[in-house]
């Protein structure tokens, strides 16, 4: 059995942890050369002393003595801070998972796409933020994409790239997140220990509450309309409050094609780790006999503005995106910190957006700049609210 050797950039969060899990279970299928972390000492030394790595790489400078002291001895290399991020990605390894949360993954992500590297890609905001131009450094680098979402990796089996002028549209699934049955004034209400509540995945809190806005869709259009070659009027989503069908692909003859199996993001990373192949994961498997119902829904436009937001950047392209995502980033945490209520992260996003005059972007250091100047707007618009 040949080995593949593999890089987790974000390996302490759900998606690496997930992706260690399935390495785990066949360790003499794979060389892990590289992981890192942003804050997560323990969890990282952890990982590194049990997978035997060559680096362990902390973001955070101030956490590199502590991440020295517990390797002490081991033989592993540690280094800190996001040049060592970059660093990491530009290691041997054949497979990168870019997994690291916000736009400090865009780096080591482009990094890992500029050597050639089959990365797997779970960081949203490489699209959202910098679609284009991510997708040009793909192309240019012969580098090979395979989405992680389980939205785009349920695409992404199931089209047709080769006869793409077939397809009609994709739809993306939604689960809705905790609060698909609240009213309007039940959701001002909500706490963030509601909103991190999924009730069928288990992920971070960051992405928790973007479900619980359905701005995680919104994100997840606009990343689709970068990954695969449609128009941004033939993304469609619906809620699917039971995750089974995880996206469909509509074709021209009326003919549905539909990725389904039970909520567990290992399925999604173990296609991507396994790629061009399948390997075995310990997810449970789908029983259709088991199934009482399917139900979809269309998202309520008042409830879930995020979803008419992120469909306005998409049009307006050039770095619209890119402030919507630092407008969310930066609004979310303000909530996840009490500092405004739930439904004032769409309101603090949608007004962000009004300040800015969209603009062609050029370069990555154009997409930090626009980054840095659109999370100091949202900051003063939740100072005000």
């Amino acid at each position: 059995m040949r080995v593949k050797t593999v890089t987790i950039l974000g390996s302490t969060g759900s998606v690496g942890c997930n992706t260690l899990d399935l390495i785990g279970r066949n360790p003499e299928a794979y060389d892990v050369v590289a992981l890192t972390a942003n804050r997560n000492v323990t969890e990282l030394a952890s990982q590194a002393i049990k997978f035997n790595v060559q680096y362990a790489v902390i973001a955070d400078e101030d956490c590199y003595q502590e991440l020295k002291d517990a390797l002490n001895g081991t033989g592993i290399k540690v280094t800190a801070g996001q040049q060592a991020l970059n660093d990491a990605a530009q290691l041997s390894a054949e497979w990168v998972m870019a997994s690291i949360v916000g736009a400090a993954g865009l780096g080591p992500t482009l990094s890992a796409i500029r050597r050639g590297a089959t990365v797997a890609l779970a960081n949203k905001e490489c699209l959202v933020c910098a679609g284009d131009l991510m997708m040009q450094e793909v192309k240019h680098h012969k580098a090979t994409l395979l989405p992680v979402d389980s939205e785009h990796n349920a695409i992404f089996q199931v089209f047709d790239f080769e006869r793409a002028d077939s397809v009609d549209c994709i739809t993306l699934t939604a689960s809705g997140g905790p609060f698909i049955k609240f009213s309007l004034e039940e959701m001002a209400e909500v706490t963030p220990e509601q909103a991190v509540a999924h009730p069928n995945w288990d992920m971070g809190a960051k992405i928790s509450v973007d479900s619980a806005t359905m701005m995680n869709k919104g994100l997840e259009m606009i990343e689709a309309y970068h990954l695969f070659p449609v128009h941004q009027d033939q993304i469609e989503i619906i809620i699917h409050p039971q995750s089974i069908i995880h996206s469909m692909v509509s074709y021209k003859d009326g003919s549905v094609l539909a990725q389904l199996g039970t909520p567990d993001m290992r399925i999604a990373i173990s296609y991507t780790l396994g790629w061009p192949a399948r390997i075995d994961t310990p997810a449970k498997k789908l029983d259709l006999k088991e199934l009482k119902r399917l139900d979809f829904l269309e998202p309520d436009p008042v409830k879930f503005p995020a979803l008419r937001l992120a469909r306005e950047a998409l049009h307006m392209g050039g770095t619209a995106p890119t402030i919507l995502n630092a407008a969310n980033e930066v609004a979310v945490l303000a909530f996840l910190e009490g500092r405004i209520g739930f439904l004032n992260i769409a309101r603090a996003v949608e007004e962000t957006l009004t300040q800015f005059a969209p603009s062609p972007l050029t370069c990555l250091e154009m997409v930090h700049a626009i980054d840095d100047e659109a999370r100091a707007v949202t900051q003063k618009i939740i100072g005000r609210m």
